[in-house]
Parts: C-alpha cells; structure tokens; sequence
C-alpha cells in the first residue's frame, strides 16, 4: 500500500472509530445535563430564583475554566498530537464525573464542573484530528457524519438518564456516565492511530505572538469563533431550564425526568438525518449557504417555544431545532477547516472550543438569569433574537461565504 492509499485508509478508519467515541461521550455527557438542575435542586432547599442561579453556575464552571484552558490544550496537540488529548480529556473527565455522584453540597458540584472544565474537549480534539488528515474536497462530509455520532449518543443519552434517574437515582447516572467515559480512553488508546507530525518550532519572534495571528484569513475565522459562541450561547442557555419548564408544562404531575430526557433527546434524531446530507450539499454547492439556511431555520423555530403550553408542541419545535443544529456546527467547523492552514487545525479548533466554552458559560448564566426574572419563555424569545443577530453579523462582515463552492 503506498502512502496516499494509507493516508486515504487512515483518515477513513479513524473516522468509524471516533464516530464510536463520540457517540459514548455524547450519550455519557446528555446522561445528566438535562437532570443538572434537578440534580441541584435536591441538594438543598432552594426557591425557584436559587434553583436557576445554581443551576447556571453549575453549568457555567465548567465551561469557564474549559474556555482558559482549551487554548493551551490546542498548542500542546499540534506539537505532540491530537491522540493525545483524547487520552487526556476521555480520562480526566471520567474522574471528575464520577466524584460528581458523590457530591453532598452545591458548591461540591461547582468545584467539580471545574475541575471537569480543565479536561474537557474529546470531541472537539477527535474533529481536530478528522480535520487535520481528511482531504480537503472531503471535509464537509467527514465532520457533519462525525458530528453525527456525538448527536447520537446526544439523541440516547437523556433517555437512558431519564429511565435510570426514574428507576434508580440522578446519582447513578454519574457513575455510568464515569464508566463510559472510561471506555472510551481504552478504545482511543488501542484503537485511533495518528501519523503525527509536529507542527514547525515558532520563531523567538513568532512565540511572543499568538498563533492564531498566522491564519490567513484572520477576519474570517474571528467571526466563525464568535458564530461557534453564539449559536452555543443559545442552545445552553435552554439547557438549565428545559426540564424545569417541562415540569411547570406538566403541573409537576408524571415522569418528569422521563419526558425531558426524550425531550432533550429529539433533536438528536432530525440531527442525525440532515447533517450528513447538509454535510455533502455544503460541499458541492457552499457550505456557507447552508450555515445561511441553518440562522434563519433556527430563528424560526426558537420564538414559537416561548408560548407552548403542552410538551407535545415543545417537543415538535424542539425536533426541528435540530435540523439547524445540523446545519450551523458542522459547517461552521467545514469552513474553519477550509480556511486554515493544517499545522494549524489544532490551534485553531482549540480556539473553537474555547469559544464555545464562552457561549456555554454565558448562555448557562444569562438563560437561568432571565429564567429567574422573567420566566422560561424569556430564555426561548432571546435566544431567537441572537440567532437573527448572528445571521446578520456573517451577512454584511462575510460575504464570502454566500458565494458557491469552487471545484
């Protein structure tokens, strides 16, 4: 076999087998977030204001210390490998996850999403990896069909939550969660192989600057990390309050945790049918067309949740949320990928998760704040309005992306 047959073998392989792990770490991670607020609120005697607030710092750690550290993380893969970090991030977090089904106080919890902060990034680092060995014309397709597998175990995960937290505890659900995780270190160590080679050595005068500066197209890439932020800042902020909401929708009467793990859950399935084909149309005709059609499907689909009144109109809405899910991440990422240098890839999706750390940080924070205040419907209303802001910002400071794909 000589090496662009090896090359094409490679990149294609390890693509079956980080759709694998994503798709555990995917499940093992939407296994307890839709139960976090549920989680704190037996953790004390809170009001309704206090439950939000909690909640949102509980989601928010995680994704502040991830923000600080994502970077650094970055710089360490592209000179030792990305295998690496999904050692790293897979075994870290198992750790952090398994001492959170211990923890007897709020603030116990707090300190371990941080800690948990410190580590995150498997699937992130895995699309890096894809990223970085996949052809280029290939791209698209390669990161919508592996965003697919965290989407499935995303679709999997609250449903198995769900019935656990029912049958057993939310406790329980941490220790499995830790378990997979596990399994997924052992499988990425045995499994995933990397022909790594190191990025160049910067200059004294290039390391006293940041990497990302030798982007090409800075301004580009800026404004993709900042839609990474955004369209993630909307989605978050819905996560500390959907299973509150569907409680409030139930009159706290039925299998709570059972609906808003299938609730949660919905998404996953219209995700896991458009994005592969979004994937392939973004490759041939634009991927910035599709990440177009994505903000305005998006802004659509977010306003009319604010005034349900049963969790079946929720869960019809919530269904089609992922349609533009499938459309925004996996074509925001296909572009970061085509407008950056390889030596890079890690650099640069380092600073994706960075800022998606942000936008999971900000949204967890503001979406129980506005709960708190106003009400849950609050939190639908403004994410529909980041989205029709976002979709403007890329329309008049990136007119490239409207333009057709080129052969």
């Amino acid at each position: 076999m000589d090496d662009a047959q090896e090359t094409q073998t490679l990149w294609r392989r390890n693509l079956h087998i980080l759709w694998f792990c994503s798709f555990i770490v995917g499940m093992a991670f939407s296994e307890i977030m839709p139960f976090l607020s549920l989680y704190v609120s037996s953790l004390g005697h809170y009001t309704k204001a206090q439950v939000t607030m909690y909640s949102g710092l509980v989601y928010a750690a995680d994704f502040f210390v991830g923000a600080i550290a994502a970077p650094l993380w970055g710089m360490v893969a592209d000179r030792k490998g990305r295998k690496l970090m999904l050692l790293r991030t897979s075994l870290g977090i198992a750790v952090a996850m398994g001492l959170m089904g211990l923890a007897t106080h709020v603030w116990q919890l707090i300190a371990l999403r941080s800690l948990q902060g410190v580590f995150a990034g498997y699937i992130p680092n895995a699309q890096a990896l894809i990223a970085a060995q996949t052809p280029r014309k290939y791209s698209g397709a390669a990161l919508s069909t592996l965003t697919t597998g965290g989407t499935s175990g995303n679709l999997l995960g609250p449903i198995v939550g769900g019935v656990l937290a029912q049958i057993f505890s939310i406790r329980m659900t941490f220790f499995v969660t830790a378990t997979l995780l596990l399994t997924t270190f052992v499988l990425s160590w045995v499994l995933v192989k990397e022909d790594f080679k190191p990025a160049p050595k910067p200059t004294h005068a290039a390391k006293r600057t940041n990497r990302l500066m030798a982007v090409p197209n800075l301004k580009l890439i800026v404004l993709l990390l900042s839609s990474t932020m955004f369209v993630q800042f909307g989605n978050t902020s819905i996560s500390p309050i959907i299973s509150l909401y569907v409680k409030e929708l139930m009159h706290n009467v039925g299998p709570i945790t059972i609906v808003a793990g299938i609730l949660a859950a919905l998404p996953g399935i219209s995700n896991i049918i458009a994005a592969p084909r979004l994937g392939r149309y973004g490759d041939h005709h634009g991927s910035g067309r599709v990440l177009l059609f994505g903000y305005i499907f998006a802004t659509i689909m977010y306003f009319p949740q604010g005034f349900v009144t049963s969790v079946w109109l929720l869960g019809i809405l919530r269904f089609m949320i992922g349609i533009s899910d499938g459309a925004l991440f996996p074509e925001i990422q296909t572009l970061l990928t085509k407008n950056t240098p390889v030596a890079l890839t890690s650099t640069v999706f380092s600073w994706n998760q960075s800022f998606q750390s942000i936008g999971n940080m900000l949204g967890a924070l503001l979406g129980g704040w506005l709960a708190g205040i106003f009400n849950y419907n609050a939190v639908f209303f403004s994410t529909a309005l980041l989205m029709l802001l976002n979709l403007a910002l890329l329309w008049w400071l990136a007119p490239e992306i409207r333009r057709p794909a080129t052969a």
